[in-house]
């Protein structure tokens, strides 16, 4: 059980530290990855920056994961689950569209006109606040991957068994600090989980872009955003 993101992003960085590799790009997935990297990219230099994938959710059930849409419209399905579920193409097609273009929307908003990071050659950390089905997390490694890092890692604070060794299978090294067996929830783990506002994702990003060290904070201004 952690505190609270901030709390959980600065135990993953002091298990990072132990084998931490020089001049870091930390990517957190907003809104709710951006207050645990903070604590990370703090701890171990580098850059902070973000990457923005978006969930693709089930008509029937708009939390359950059946894919993941990037900016530039790369989708990753979960077919077997969409076969189960009986999902049409013609939703998934409008609804991947939807979501690509929010995620190319938020990325704008978060960051302006400020170039992407610079992925090639760099170690990166991936950070989320927890994973889920991980379908979004395991979009963004593939999409980090075909960029050339020299390292890739994902470090996260919880998540499911199952799901932790599909992403196991991309990354370089995965870092999960907690794998409950009967896992329900990333919310479930934590002991004050608000919903993290677009101002306190924009504050952190600008502070860690202009060297600034301070104090991430919880906010609850806006609502959840169920982007696993």
């Amino acid at each position: 059980m952690f505190s609270d993101r901030r709390a959980a992003g600065e135990q993953l960085a002091a298990a990072l530290a132990e084998v931490a590799k020089p001049d870091p790009l930390i990517l957190a997935v907003p809104r709710g990855g951006v207050p645990v990297a903070f604590p990370v990219w703090r701890r171990l230099g580098g850059d902070l920056d973000i990457i923005q994938p978006r969930k693709i959710g089930s008509p029937f059930n708009p939390e359950l994961a059946i894919g993941a849409v990037a900016p530039d419209g790369t989708e990753l399905r979960d077919a077997a689950l969409i076969a189960r579920l009986g999902v049409g193409e013609d939703y998934l097609r409008r609804e991947a569209a939807r979501q690509a273009a929010e995620a190319a929307r938020r990325l704008r908003f978060y960051r302006g006109d400020r170039p992407p990071p610079r992925v090639g050659g760099r170690h990166v950390i991936l950070v989320d606040d927890g994973v889920a089905t991980g379908i979004t997390d395991l979009l963004a490694l593939r999409l980090l991957r075909r960029d050339g890092p020299a390292s890739l890692t994902l470090a996260v604070p919880v998540g499911p068994a199952e799901s932790i060794a599909r992403l196991r299978a991309v990354a370089d090294e995965v870092l999960c600090l907690e794998e409950p067996p009967a896992f329900q929830a990333v919310g479930e783990y934590y002991a004050a989980f608000p919903p993290v506002s677009d101002d306190e994702v924009i504050r952190l990003l600008k502070a860690a872009w202009e060297g600034t060290r301070l104090a991430p904070r919880e906010s609850p201004l806006t609502p959840p955003d169920n982007e696993r």
